[in-house]
């Protein structure tokens, strides 16, 4: 449950978008079927911008965040 607590933060965010842009630039660099790689890497990176995670169902989590502002 703390990693998808921790997901909810900005470095939560910040690092799913850091490891999808990793996954995307591996995939690009390997070329041929490692393309692949780089289409399941926008993944995190869409998860990190529209703030949700997809780690939270299997922990009975919301799957968006819910800041207690």
């Amino acid at each position: 449950m703390q990693v998808v607590h921790f997901m909810g933060t900005g470095a939560g965010r910040a690092a799913r978008v850091a490891l999808g842009a990793a996954l995307v630039v591996v995939g690009a660099v390997a070329g041929g079927a490692w393309w692949a790689l780089s289409a399941v890497g926008l993944v995190p990176i869409a998860a990190g911008a529209f703030d949700f995670c997809l780690l939270a169902p299997v922990f009975r989590a919301p799957l968006r965040h819910r800041s207690h502002a």
